[in-house]
């Protein structure tokens, strides 16, 4: 089969196609025909060398999350045949024509969404649900402030949030700002132009939203906290902006009974991730479309221009997800 490699750390153009061996199928696995990749933000860090290590251990291929058809299924596979549209994630191994996945990591895809769609789902859904509900613990009628509010994720969380029935706030790029209004968010912050903690304090009358979902990390730590109201969850997504050098008022995490949570999905066991993509579908997976949800493709890249795709996450112009296309006959 065709796929991606990656033979050192660099810049997007080490990024080769090549022919490489097909998947071996395991007890718990289907064996699914690639229509469709998503590229994420850790596949940026894993090309350029931030992880140490060019793979993770299940592939030695790049590539998070997949949309196809299962051709084969392991021994020990329930709920999945051949012919199946499925969408989850993989542990590497996306960027391919071919992949293998765990079943318990595979979704059904959504009636009416073509395969493009499909892969913009699983890492931004799951990723988002488990900092929104899981451990953000948001409720209708709350306020929730998400960072990086135009990015996979953050374009996922922006329509979770809306659809909980909570007020959303969000950041991003001025001329994004009108897409995410779009998607759900009502309280709109130009991060460039605009300090967000002076519009949160402004717009609630100095009460504080209830939860924060934030990708950016130390930069925007001490006015996370100081946005948070009393009881108020800061879910840590990611460190873009780093992870060292924040101010931590603790005497405001103290009197306002605050709580910080992280989430990372790479560094969980198997089974925290079943579980993760467990939550996601059974919350929101059987009326996905008719909640409002609709996943937010960026821009579509032929598998085979990977480093353009690369390129276009690193430029930061993206609302929504990057997806690869992975070119069969009759594929959606």
């Amino acid at each position: 089969m065709k796929a991606i490699t990656l033979p050192s750390f660099g810049d997007a153009d080490v990024l080769q196609l090549a022919e490489v061996p097909d998947p071996v199928l395991r007890p718990h696995d289907l064996l699914v025909r690639n229509h469709a990749a998503g590229v994420n933000r850790a596949d940026v860090n894993q090309r350029r060398g931030a992880y140490g290590r060019t793979d993770f251990g299940d592939s030695a291929l790049m590539g998070l999350e997949i949309a196809g058809e299962v051709l084969a299924v392991g021994d020990a596979v329930q709920g999945f045949a051949p012919g199946d549209r499925v969408m989850g994630i993989v542990g590497g191994g996306a960027y391919a024509e071919l992949a293998r996945i765990d079943y318990r990591m595979a979704m059904p895809v959504p009636a009416g969404l073509a395969y493009v769609e499909a892969a913009a789902i699983p890492e931004a859904y799951v990723t988002a649900h488990e900092a929104l509900l899981h451990l953000g613990q948001l409720r209708p009628g709350e306020r929730v402030l998400i960072h990086a509010a135009a990015s996979g994720v953050g374009s996922a969380a922006v329509q979770l949030a809306a659809a909980c029935g909570a007020q959303v706030f969000a950041t991003a790029s001025g001329h994004k700002l009108d897409q995410l209004n779009a998607l759900g968010a009502s309280v709109l912050i130009d991060y460039q132009r605009e300090d967000f903690q002076a519009v949160v304090e402004q717009t609630t009358a100095g009460g504080g939203v209830d939860v924060i979902v934030d990708f950016i990390g130390a930069p925007y730590f001490e006015r996370n906290i100081l946005s948070l109201a009393n009881g108020g969850r800061l879910v840590q997504v990611g460190l873009l902006g780093g992870g060292t050098g924040a101010s931590v008022p603790l005497e405001r995490i103290l009197y306002g009974h605050l709580r910080i949570l992280g989430t990372v999905m790479k560094s969980r066991t198997p089974a925290e991730k079943h579980a993760m993509v467990n939550r996601f579908s059974a919350h929101w997976l059987a009326d996905f479309q008719a909640r409002g949800l609709k996943p937010v493709v960026d821009s579509v890249v032929p598998l085979e221009r990977a480093a353009e795709a690369h390129r276009r996450m690193e430029s930061n112009q993206n609302l929504g997800k990057i997806v690869l296309a992975v070119n069969h006959h009759g594929a959606a």
